[in-house]
């Protein structure tokens, strides 16, 4: 598995032990309980990447499908049977998992920038960002 070290997954969150290595989670990604993340399926014996990008949150009880890349900054609704590629910086909901708000503006662990970031955080993240670039 190839899990960033700032990322948080919660204990009872699963991730695919059958093909570990196809698990990739970015930085400061958060994965809540219940949470699944396939990486194979057994009935088509597909073995297959699966990508939670930085700064995502992935929802209690969501089911994460082999193969699938969620993108940077995106949030994963609770329930969401994700199929298909999640676009950065988007929210998904449902069962299959559908676009239902794009161009969001998350940090750290998937929050919201407009809902109380401390001044050391936001700064942090805006040092974080330029990094990256």
């Amino acid at each position: 598995m190839s899990i960033d070290p700032t990322a948080r997954i919660s204990f009872s969150a699963k991730l695919d032990t059958t093909y570990p290595k196809g698990v990739h989670v970015g930085r400061q990604a958060y994965i809540a309980f219940g949470a699944t993340i396939l990486c194979h399926d057994m009935t088509r014996a597909l073995y297959k990447d699966t990508r939670i990008g930085r700064y995502c949150f992935i929802g209690a009880r969501s089911l994460i499908m082999p193969g699938v890349t969620v993108g940077d900054e995106s949030i994963v609704a609770a329930g969401a049977v994700v199929t298909r590629d999640v676009l950065p910086r988007s929210i998904v909901a449902g069962n299959p998992a559908t676009v239902i708000r794009s161009n969001i503006e998350v940090g750290p662990y998937g929050r919201f920038l407009s809902v109380g970031m401390s001044k050391a955080d936001r700064a942090a993240h805006e040092a974080a960002l330029a990094a990256d670039r």
